[in-house]
Protein backbone atom coordinates (compact mmCIF):
# COMPACT_ATOMS: atom_id res chain seq x y z
CA UNK A 1 0.00 0.00 0.00
CA UNK A 2 1.09 3.61 -0.68
CA UNK A 3 -1.40 5.28 0.59
CA UNK A 4 -2.05 5.91 4.22
CA UNK A 5 -6.37 5.22 4.70
CA UNK A 6 -8.73 6.55 7.48
CA UNK A 7 -11.94 4.71 7.53
CA UNK A 8 -14.83 6.01 9.59
CA UNK A 9 -18.05 4.24 9.79
CA UNK A 10 -20.39 6.17 6.60
CA UNK A 11 -23.90 5.53 7.85
CA UNK A 12 -23.49 7.59 10.80
CA UNK A 13 -24.19 11.42 10.25
CA UNK A 14 -21.55 12.32 13.44
CA UNK A 15 -18.62 10.51 11.86
CA UNK A 16 -19.69 11.74 8.22
CA UNK A 17 -19.38 15.28 9.45
CA UNK A 18 -15.86 14.69 11.04
CA UNK A 19 -15.01 12.90 7.80
CA UNK A 20 -16.33 15.78 5.77
CA UNK A 21 -14.21 18.44 7.96
CA UNK A 22 -11.11 16.51 7.75
CA UNK A 23 -11.68 16.51 3.97
CA UNK A 24 -11.97 20.17 3.78
CA UNK A 25 -9.58 21.53 6.32
CA UNK A 26 -7.04 19.00 7.38
CA UNK A 27 -4.65 18.55 4.84
CA UNK A 28 -3.63 14.76 5.26
CA UNK A 29 -2.28 12.70 2.45
CA UNK A 30 -4.79 9.49 3.70
CA UNK A 31 -7.40 8.10 1.57
CA UNK A 32 -10.47 9.10 4.26
CA UNK A 33 -13.50 6.63 3.07
CA UNK A 34 -16.19 4.85 4.97
CA UNK A 35 -15.43 1.71 5.84
CA UNK A 36 -18.73 0.35 3.61
CA UNK A 37 -16.63 1.56 0.74
CA UNK A 38 -13.78 0.05 1.48
CA UNK A 39 -11.73 -2.97 1.06
CA UNK A 40 -11.46 -4.43 4.38
CA UNK A 41 -9.59 -7.48 3.21
CA UNK A 42 -6.98 -5.25 1.50
CA UNK A 43 -6.61 -3.15 4.72
CA UNK A 44 -6.48 -5.84 6.97
CA UNK A 45 -9.61 -4.65 9.07
CA UNK A 46 -12.61 -6.19 10.25
CA UNK A 47 -16.08 -4.56 9.91
CA UNK A 48 -16.28 -5.58 13.84
CA UNK A 49 -13.49 -3.60 14.21
CA UNK A 50 -14.66 -0.77 11.80
CA UNK A 51 -17.70 -1.15 14.14
CA UNK A 52 -16.48 -0.12 17.13
CA UNK A 53 -13.73 2.40 16.26
CA UNK A 54 -12.09 4.89 13.10
CA UNK A 55 -9.03 3.18 11.92
CA UNK A 56 -5.59 4.18 10.75
CA UNK A 57 -4.44 1.87 8.37
CA UNK A 58 -0.68 3.68 7.25
CA UNK A 59 0.77 3.29 3.85
CA UNK A 60 3.78 0.71 5.91
CA UNK A 61 0.95 -1.23 6.65
CA UNK A 62 0.97 -0.18 10.65
CA UNK A 63 -2.74 0.05 11.92
CA UNK A 64 -4.46 2.04 14.92
CA UNK A 65 -7.62 2.86 15.91
CA UNK A 66 -9.74 5.03 17.77
CA UNK A 67 -8.08 8.57 19.16
CA UNK A 68 -4.81 7.10 18.10
CA UNK A 69 -5.82 6.30 13.98
CA UNK A 70 -7.02 10.40 14.53
CA UNK A 71 -3.45 11.19 16.58
CA UNK A 72 -1.90 9.32 12.92
CA UNK A 73 -4.08 11.07 11.06
CA UNK A 74 -3.18 14.51 12.14
CA UNK A 75 0.77 13.79 12.38
CA UNK A 76 0.41 12.88 8.38
CA UNK A 77 -1.01 16.34 7.89
CA UNK A 78 2.19 18.29 9.14
CA UNK A 79 2.78 21.06 10.53
CA UNK A 80 0.49 22.61 13.44
CA UNK A 81 -1.80 19.62 13.19
CA UNK A 82 1.61 16.98 13.50
CA UNK A 83 1.45 19.40 16.77
CA UNK A 84 -1.92 18.32 17.50
CA UNK A 85 -1.65 14.79 17.00
CA UNK A 86 1.62 14.25 18.93
CA UNK A 87 0.06 15.99 21.88
CA UNK A 88 -2.98 13.04 21.25
CA UNK A 89 -0.03 10.44 21.67
CA UNK A 90 1.22 12.01 24.97
CA UNK A 91 0.45 9.44 27.79
CA UNK A 92 -1.76 11.63 29.99
CA UNK A 93 -3.78 12.50 27.07
CA UNK A 94 -3.40 9.43 25.46
CA UNK A 95 -5.37 7.80 28.54
CA UNK A 96 -7.93 10.32 29.03
CA UNK A 97 -8.71 10.51 24.93
CA UNK A 98 -9.66 6.99 24.84
CA UNK A 99 -12.55 6.64 27.69
CA UNK A 100 -13.98 10.41 25.62
CA UNK A 101 -13.70 8.53 22.32
CA UNK A 102 -15.36 5.49 23.68
CA UNK A 103 -18.31 8.00 24.68
CA UNK A 104 -18.91 10.04 22.06
CA UNK A 105 -19.09 6.83 19.89
CA UNK A 106 -21.34 5.21 22.11
CA UNK A 107 -23.40 8.13 22.45
CA UNK A 108 -22.72 9.38 18.54
CA UNK A 109 -26.51 8.62 17.79
CA UNK A 110 -27.61 11.55 20.44
CA UNK A 111 -25.21 14.33 19.02
CA UNK A 112 -26.24 16.92 16.17
CA UNK A 113 -26.71 15.42 13.01
CA UNK A 114 -27.23 11.19 14.67
CA UNK A 115 -29.83 9.05 13.75
CA UNK A 116 -31.01 5.95 15.47
CA UNK A 117 -29.15 3.45 13.49
CA UNK A 118 -25.74 5.24 14.19
CA UNK A 119 -26.63 2.91 17.11
CA UNK A 120 -27.07 -0.16 15.56
CA UNK A 121 -23.93 -2.82 14.67
CA UNK A 122 -24.60 -3.17 10.71
CA UNK A 123 -26.09 -6.72 11.43
CA UNK A 124 -28.70 -4.98 12.72
CA UNK A 125 -28.89 -2.25 10.41
CA UNK A 126 -29.13 -5.14 7.86
CA UNK A 127 -32.05 -7.01 9.05
CA UNK A 128 -34.00 -3.11 9.71
CA UNK A 129 -33.08 -1.51 6.78
CA UNK A 130 -32.01 -4.62 4.18
CA UNK A 131 -28.48 -5.33 3.05
CA UNK A 132 -27.81 -2.68 0.96
CA UNK A 133 -29.33 -0.11 2.91
CA UNK A 134 -26.36 1.30 5.01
Amino acid sequence: MTTPTFVYDGDCSFCTTCADFIERRIPTHARVIPWQFADLDALGLTTEECEEAVQWVGADGARAAGPDAIALMLRDAGRAWQFAGGALQLGPVRLAAWPAYRWVAEHRHLLPGGTAACSLPQAQRDLLYGKDAG
